[in-house]
C-alpha cells in the first residue's frame, strides 16, 4: 500500500468513526479535517466531494462489517451454530468490543437517508443494507439444508424478523440505556429459532 493510499484508508476509519455517531451530516471535510490534522485541500485530494466522501465511508463500513462480523461467523458449523455465531457477532456489533463510537455506521446514516431522493449515496446504503438482509436469509438458509429448522421456514421472513430484532436492540442501547437490552434481545432470538423449528 503506498503512502497516500495508507493515508486515505487511515481517513476512512476515523470518517467511518465520526459518522457512526454524528452521521453524514455531521461528516464534513472541515471538520474531518480538523479531526485528522489533514488541510482540507489536503482531503479534498482524496475526495473531491462529500457525496463521495460518504460514498467511500459506506464502502469502508461495509468491508469492515464484513470482516469483523461476517467472515469469522461463518466459520463456525453451518446451520444453528452459524447462525449463533452471526447474531452474537451483530450484537457486538451495535454496543460490544465490536462496536464503532456511535453503534452500527448503516443503522444512524439510515435515519437520514430512508426519505433522500435516490442518488449515489442512498442507492449505496440500500445496496449494503440488501446485501445484509441476503446473509442473514443465507445463513438461516444452510439452518434448513442441515436439518436444524423446518423445511417450509422462510429465510426471507426470519431475516426481516432477526433485522427487527436488531433495530429495536439498538434502540433500546443508544436511545433508552435499557440494561436489559441484550437480554430481551437474546430472548427474541430464541422466539425466532423457536418457531423456525415447528
Amino acid at each position: 500500500m503506498s503512502k497516500g493510499e495508507d493515508t486515505r484508508a487511515t481517513v476512512l476509519h476515523e470518517a467511518m468513526a465520526m459518522a457512526s455517531s454524528v452521521g453524514f451530516r455531521g461528516l464534513t471535510i472541515g471538520s474531518l479535517a480538523d479531526r485528522t490534522g489533514m488541510s482540507k485541500s489536503g482531503l479534498f485530494a482524496h475526495f473531491r466531494s462529500k457525496e463521495q466522501l460518504q460514498v467511500a465511508v459506506m464502502n469502508t463500513g461495509a468491508d469492515h462489517f464484513a470482516e469483523v462480523v461476517v467472515r469469522p461467523a461463518i466459520k463456525a458449523p453451518r446451520g444453528e451454530p452459524r447462525l449463533r455465531a452471526l447474531f452474537d457477532r451483530l450484537l457486538r456489533w451495535d454496543n460490544g468490543d465490536l462496536a464503532l463510537p456511535g453503534g452500527c455506521l448503516f443503522m444512524t446514516i439510515s435515519a437520514e437517508l430512508d426519505d433522500e431522493t435516490p442518488g449515489p449515496v442512498r442507492d449505496r446504503l440500500v445496496g449494503i443494507e440488501r446485501d445484509y438482509i441476503d446473509t442473514l436469509a443465507t445463513v438461516f438458509r444452510t439452518g434448513i439444508t442441515e436439518g436444524h429448522f423446518s423445511a417450509d421456514a422462510d429465510p426471507e421472513q426470519f431475516a426481516f424478523d432477526l433485522k427487527g430484532v436488531l433495530l429495536a436492540y439498538h434502540q433500546a442501547c443508544r436511545l433508552l440505556a435499557d440494561p436489559k437490552a441484550e437480554d430481551r434481545a437474546r430472548t427474541s432470538f430464541e422466539a425466532l429459532l423457536r418457531a423456525a423449528r415447528t
